[in-house]
């Protein structure tokens, strides 16, 4: 054995050109290369890929390793082939190759040359490689990012499920099954699955102490992201995004704001993906905004920060894609952005799903909102939920998140949450969270109307505190097990056992919540749906309150609602610009030309006249610049709609969804542009009810979806609601 060992040091200083092994990487391999199933828990930078690589390049025949992405297959090839002096030592065998190339490699397996074969599951299938496979010297079989296999990980990949009978048709081989992210749930999941229940296990910590951890409440989220990557100029960074439309987006955002930025998605084509991915490893752009299909096995060891725009679908995920961070033992600075509306989308998003999946989904989202709203140590919650215990006082690490280097301050509530189980409890298990709050704060709603719940004791009941205040304590109470969400009837709020024992008074333990984390952009004064990149310097109140009173005289004066003059956002814009020209006043969120020219002169001559009154010295230099207006959509949305296409054919026209048409309609009346949609109005709605929603905005103070959907909700999905709420912009405003 000893001389084993010490050929292995040898080979790695060879091969590898390391001293030494890090970890448990000597006892793996070793373990492999005596022919026993080996499973692999090992954070992402602790140096998995070494683990079968080195055993490959010293065995006899050829590895296969099973890999989920074509981008970390070419990655792990072309540095196992830089190895070596001769060509070939490792392939990768998939859909991408043409005939003669799949020769090649077949070739190369043949005689030996290729030590590593990198494979996707689907390729593994494919008859005539199985054949072939079969018929020569198999060394062993590794599986990379094995948490695919398990439907509770976060990647998970059907075809995965099928590789145990797809490897015992190949050869009877030792498998070593490798992962960076796996709960022990999922580990026994993996184990299972491949029938490696006897397989031994070596699991390396997963803290990561150089990491700092920060969540931040969701606000101006497009500023905060703009300034940070401004502290940290020059160092590289991910920024991952849910949707390969916000990639785009923000990609774009960045490169105007002199960013040195590139989208990463699975909607580009190969040939800019993998341009995308080079010029980020080769330090040609600082800043990759990406889905997660970005980062799987990319070796960067110097990325300094990773950002989440959009809070992930699980914790794993998370993990791993923070994983990308200072996996040099360097600086990692992971920040997510929070706010429980993305939680409610994906949600929303889960309910389609089959019931099993929903329920997987559901458990694994509540562990995410855990997360982002404990007050304990980030790390010590991450660490737990991986199966590890962590001294948050002394620990490594135990000063690297935002709760522990300002922790907030703790509310008692267990009188509140026992109001709230109560009042579930009586309303006998029947409503969502909305629903719920609706009657704690008195405030009548289509579902408090319907089913009579104003005249319920409770009623009210909790009306001192803000809605906000009660949301945080259903979502706690949610987290911890008092209150489950119903799978079948989704949303529906039902009392665990533990929450009955509450109500019962059997468990006296206080309940509490952390102060001032109010995460919803609610309180934002601009409607959440009308997203305000906003400018340097703070609002000015006192300008803010008497550009509202303007608005107001201007307004009756045209005999319209102040709302279709100019939006709140696009007042509180005003107050931080000063605009004192029409021309300056078409430049400001939310209007364009023609309102600026209809509308904009009484504006401009006003704050021109505070701003030498109150001596101000304008800034017009804006921190954040924002994309140019696509105007080819513009033009052809008019276009089109005065040709009278239909809203769903101008949608796949420019490859839209129908919101992503509505925002886009939304932008162009708002700024002040004609829309005529009364033909698809006058074919698709009830006469009386489009009549009804225009006297109702007529007499309105506010054109907020909020209002609307109140008044409306019952009659009309939301979508209809922006449709007519188009129409009236357009008709009355413009």
């Amino acid at each position: 054995m000893k001389t084993k060992i010490a050929e292995l040091s040898k080979e790695l200083k060879k091969l590898f050109g390391f001293s030494t092994f890090k970890g448990q990487q000597e006892e793996i391999i070793q373990t492999l290369l005596d022919g026993k199933d080996v499973f692999v828990l090992m954070p992402t930078g602790g140096g998995k890929s070494l683990c079968y690589q080195l055993p490959a390049l010293i065995s006899e025949g050829t590895a296969i390793v099973v890999s989920p992405l074509i981008a970390l297959m070419k990655n792990q090839v072309d540095a196992v082939n830089g190895l070596s002096e001769a060509e070939g030592v490792a392939h990768v065998l998939n859909s991408s190759l043409n005939k003669t190339q799949t020769k090649q490699v077949f070739d190369d397996i043949k005689s030996g040359k290729t030590k590593l074969l990198y494979v996707a599951p689907e390729s593994l299938i494919k008859e005539e490689y199985l054949e072939f496979l079969k018929e020569v010297k198999i060394s062993f079989v590794a599986i990379d990012e094995a948490h695919c296999i398990s439907e509770w990980g976060h990647d998970f990949r059907p075809e995965y499920r099928n590789l145990k009978l797809i490897i015992d048709k190949i050869a009877d081989v030792p498998v070593i099954a490798l992962t960076a992210t796996a709960t022990p749930k999922v580990q026994d999941d993996i184990q299972k699955t491949l029938g490696m229940t006897n397989a031994v296990v070596f699991k390396e910590s997963f803290n990561r102490p150089n990491l700092f951890y920060e969540i931040r409440p969701k606000i101006n989220v497009d500023k905060e992201i703009v300034k940070f990557i401004n502290k940290n100029k020059g160092k590289s960074g991910i920024v991952y995004c849910l949707s390969r439309r916000k990639v785009e987006e923000f990609a774009q955002l960045l490169q105007v704001n002199g960013i040195n930025a590139l989208p990463y998605h699975a909607g580009l084509d190969q040939k800019t993906r993998v341009a995308n991915q080079d010029k980020f490893l080769m330090e040609e752009c600082d800043v990759i905004v990406a889905t997660i299909a970005f980062g799987m096995g990319i070796d960067k060891p110097d990325v300094r920060f990773v950002i989440h725009y959009d809070i992930p679908k699980s914790l794993e995920s998370y993990y791993q894609e923070t994983g990308r961070a200072g996996r040099d033992g360097g600086e990692g600075h992971c920040l997510a952005f929070y706010d429980p509306k993305d939680i409610e989308k994906l949600e929303k998003f889960l309910a389609q799903k089959p019931v099993s999946e929903r329920e997987i989904g559901l458990q694994l989202l509540n562990e995410v909102v855990g997360y982002v709203e404990t007050s304990m140590s980030r790390r010590q919650y991450i660490l737990y939920y991986f199966g590890e215990q962590f001294d948050p006082v002394n620990g490594d690490g135990a000063k690297m998140c935002d709760n522990s280097v300002n922790p907030p301050k703790l509310k008692e509530v267990t009188k509140e949450l026992k109001l709230v189980l109560t009042l579930v409890k009586d309303l006998e298990e029947k409503f969502k969270t909305k629903d719920l709050i609706a009657v704690i704060v008195g405030k009548e709603n289509p579902v408090t109307k319907s089913y009579k719940l104003e005249s319920t004791k409770h009623f009210g009941i909790g009306k001192n505190e803000s809605e906000n205040f009660w949301k945080s304590i259903i979502r706690q109470a949610t987290v911890q097990n008092f209150l489950a969400k119903d799978i079948e009837t989704y949303g529906v709020l039902k009392i665990t056992e533990k929450g009955q024992k509450v109500i019962d008074g059997k468990d006296k333990n206080a309940f509490l919540i952390a102060e001032d984390r109010e995460y919803n952009l609610e309180q934002q004064k601009a409607d959440s749906e009308k997203i305000q990149v906003q400018q340097s310097g703070g609002l000015d109140q006192n300008l803010f309150n008497q550009l509202k009173d303007l608005r107001k005289t201007v307004a009756k004066k045209h005999g319209i609602p102040p709302y279709t003059v100019f939006m709140d956002p696009s007042l509180e814009d005003m107050t931080v610009q000063y605009p004192i020209t029409v021309e300056e006043i078409g430049k400001v969120y939310g209007v364009g030309e023609g309102k600026a020219k209809k509308y904009g002169k009484e504006f401009a001559e006003f704050i021109k006249k505070y701003v030498e009154e109150n001596d101000i010295e304008r800034t017009q230099d804006m921190v954040l610049k924002g994309v140019a207006n696509k105007s080819s959509h513009k033009v052809f949305i008019i276009q089109s709609t005065d040709k009278k296409i239909d809203l769903e054919d101008i949608a796949k026209a420019k490859n839209l969804s129908i919101q992503e048409l509505l925002k886009e309609m939304e932008q162009i009346v708002y700024q002040g542009t004609k829309l005529n949609i009364d033909y698809y109005i006058d074919e698709n709605f009830d006469e009386d009810i489009v009549e009804e929603f225009m006297e109702f905005m007529r007499e309105s103070e506010s054109d907020s979806m909020k209002i609307l959907l109140k008044e409306f909700g019952d009659d009309l999905t939301d979508e209809e609601v922006r449709m007519l709420r188009i129409k009236f912009i357009s008709d009355v405003a413009n």
